[in-house]
Order: structure tokens, then sequence, then C-alpha cells
């Protein structure tokens, strides 16, 4: 049975087309001031508090209790593994590649948890080698820049997540990412860089992925330029791949090939040896750190009830939005790990979940932009198309958000410093810089 064919679905729908035309965001924060602590909950660890707050999504108590039975009826956590192996013809087991308790997880009868230790040993002595200095290029120089050739997953999730922990990077090298066929990219890459001391990490499962190989080529035709000899692309080139022959035909030696499986999707790939890149950038130590908390999540996902389970209730949010809505949201809190953002993600939410005041004919109105889609004051699509049909066209002198944006932004970054509590804004916004004040060290 399809899920529009559930009477939970069914009942959904119905409440939608009675409800949600009348649903204010400004309204609702004002008639229930405990709003904040319905629609949010804490995620208790060893290394701090996680917050999800997903109290600015147009969501009701009836809503979220509709879409809590909506789960407990129709899912299981199981399913989900089961009708990804339907769609592909194959198991999804990415968990397994961050399993930090080495149970057994099986796949046709075996139990592959040795095999991922394995890799992730491997990866272990590489790593302190390339960042001890141990490893030499072909001139006995050390190496202090990393390329990662590759495309989709094989990118684009190493790239966010050394970007969000280059504060944990110091001894490691510089780590550089190129995806796009256009030889530009590796071009300009390139320019910057020194053959004796760049190691490339090509990425790819088949090794016949044609960006990531086109890409590839270039590269090595650029250090083969510089060495002079072929025979040096074995100390400056490894491989990610499952395809021995075509890696060692590549010229890589097989050595230096670190292994993946089938069950290893692209979009989950980062926690396999795809993320070789973050492990040479952070260290290994913190490379492991990240697969236990990842680990820990999935344990939270498998035992906490679904009204206080944070990837169900984002998952919940995502089927009330793509069913009815037709919009995206984010309700989870994205820190900034050099704080410095965060008043003007403050004002941003606040801007956008109340809405705007603006001048309509000579008459002050409040309008709300709907769904939340964050992104940075002046640049998101959504924000200045709604700005666009309600303002009309826009000026340099004349936009009226942006103004409530700076005047939102001086209020709030006096209020992130020191250790009194905020009232002074909706609950959700006033429970969010009360938990950054408390939970910043």
């Amino acid at each position: 049975m399809g899920l529009t064919h559930d009477p939970i679905f069914q009942k959904l729908e119905k409440w939608y087309h009675e409800h949600a035309l009348h649903l204010n965001m400004r309204k609702m924060f004002e008639e229930d001031k405990e709003r904040f602590h319905k629609f949010s909950t804490t995620l208790k660890t060893d290394h701090g508090d996680i917050l999800i707050d997903y109290s600015k999504n147009l969501i009701t108590e009836d809503v979220m209790k509709m879409l809590v039975e909506l789960v407990n009826g129709c899912f299981s956590i199981i399913m989900i593994q089961i009708t990804q192996q339907l769609q592909i013809g194959r198991a999804v087991l990415h968990v397994a590649l961050r399993n930090r308790s080495n149970h057994p997880i099986m796949v046709d009868g075996h139990d592959v948890m040795p095999e991922v230790n394995k890799v992730l040993e491997k990866m272990k002595g590489f790593c302190h080698k390339v960042r001890s200095g141990e490893w030499k290029g072909w001139t006995g120089k050390s190496i202090t820049d990393v390329v990662n050739v590759g495309i989709g997953g094989s990118d684009l999730g190493p790239l966010m997540v050394t970007e969000a922990l280059k504060n944990y990077s110091k001894g490691g090298p510089r780590v550089h990412y190129v995806s796009n066929i256009d030889g530009t990219h590796i071009a300009k890459t390139l320019a910057e860089l020194n053959a004796e001391t760049t190691l490339f990490i090509v990425a790819s499962k088949t090794f016949t992925t044609q960006e990531t190989i086109t890409n590839a080529e270039s590269a090595k035709e650029w250090f083969i330029e510089h060495a002079k000899d072929k025979s040096a692309v074995a100390k400056h080139f490894v491989a990610l791949s499952t395809a021995g022959p075509l890696v060692k035909a590549f010229g890589i030696d097989p050595d230096n090939m670190f292994g993946f499986w089938d069950w290893v999707g692209g979009r989950y790939s980062l926690w396999s040896c795809i993320g070789l890149s973050i492990a040479l950038h952070i260290g290994y130590d913190n490379f492991e750190k990240l697969l236990e908390g990842a680990h820990w999540m999935d344990n939270h996902f498998t035992t906490a009830p679904v009204e206080k389970n944070a990837p169900m209730l984002l998952a919940l949010l995502g089927v009330w939005y793509i069913n009815f809505f037709q919009a995206e949201t984010h309700a989870m809190l994205p820190y900034d790990q050099y704080m410095h953002r965060f008043a003007a993600y403050f004002q941003q939410g606040d801007m956008e979940s109340n809405g705007k005041y603006i001048t309509i004919h000579g008459k002050r109105v409040n309008y709300h932009t709907g769904p939340i889609v964050w992104g940075e004051p002046g640049t998101n699509g959504q924000h200045a198309f709604y700005q666009l049909i309600h303002q009309g066209t826009i000026n340099s002198f004349d936009q009226w958000g942006v103004e409530l944006g700076k005047a939102l932004c001086k209020k709030i970054e006096p209020e992130l410093h020191g250790s009194s509590e905020i009232h002074s804004h909706d609950s959700s916004t006033n429970g969010l810089i009360n938990f950054i004040k408390k939970n910043h060290a």
C-alpha cells in the first residue's frame, strides 16, 4: 500500500487543506510561549549537547502527532535498508564503515567488519607516514599538499568535512579538491602547487568515471612533465578504488590502492577510504573520532523513540513539506566553527520566520516569507523571490528586508556576550542564543 493511501496520511492531507493557509509563524510564537520547548530536542553526548530546533517550521502539535503516528504505523527502521536493496539490488551498509562497536554486520552470510577494519588500519598507517614526513616524494621532500581528484560522493562529502574541520588540521597537509571536467579547474589548482611535495588521490570506485579519469590524466601529465620520470608516479599518486587492474595500468602501485565495497553508496562514502583526504588533513585520530560520532548517531537513530529521534524528526518534516508544501526546510542549528557568523545566522532566522514589515500604498504591512531556507542575507534565492513579489523591482536604497536584518544583527550581536539569559525575541531565537551562550567555551 502506498503512503498516500494510508489513513493517517489522508488525515494529514485533510488537515493541510483545512488549516495550512492560516498558519502564521509570528502568531504561533506569540500565542505559545513554550513553542521552542515543544518543538526542539537536545541530545546528550559524552562530548556535549546537540540541539535540534524545529520550532520555526510550519507545524502544530496536531501535525507532529499525526506525523509520528504515520511513521509508527507505516515504517520501521529495517524498511530503509530493504527498500534500498530492492531499488538498487545491493545492500546499503555504510553504517558498517563507522561501526566502532565492531559487532558483526553481515552481507550474504559474510561478516564485513574484518575487511573494514583492515582498510582503516591501512589508512591509519598511511596518514601517519604522510603527516610525520616519513613518506617522501621523488626528490626526498615531504608532502605539503594533497589533491583529491573525484566527483559526486568522491568529492562533495570529503570537501564539506575538511572545510568544516579546518580547526583540527594543524600538522597536516593542505587539501585541494578537483571535480570539474573543465580543464580550468585542475589547471588553476596545479598552478599553485609544487610537484615535488604534492600527493594526488584518485577517487573512483570503477576507475572509469570520465570526469575523474580525465582530471587524473591531466594531473599525471603535469607531474611527469616536472619529474621527467614515469616511475616517480608511484610516490605521488594513490587510488581509492575497487578496480585493481585499471589502477595498475594508470601507473599507481597496487600497494597504494585503498579498497571499498559495492555496498558503499556514493553519498555515504566519506566514512570509507574515500575519506582519506579528511584523515590526512585532520589526522587519523580525529578521523576516528568522526567515525565514533557517526556511530553514536546511528545508535541514537536505532534506539530513540520517534518523538525524540533527531533523524526521524527531520525526515518527518521532509515528508510534511515534500508532500504538501513542496518546499525544503532545515531545522538543525548549523554550527559555525569560528563563531563569527552566529549573529548573521540568528538575524536571518528571526527575519525569515517572523516576516518583514513593508509599505504597500502607504500602509505598513507584515508578510511571511514562507518555509525557511537558510542562506546568506540577500543571496538566498527564495528570499529574493519573495521580496520581488511583495516589493516589486528592488533598488539598492530600498531593501526593507536587508535593513531589518541589519537592525536585528546589531541587537543580537551584543546579546551573544556574557552569561545572562536572553528573553527579548521569540522563544526559538531566545532558546538558540541561550543554548550557544551556555555551551560555548
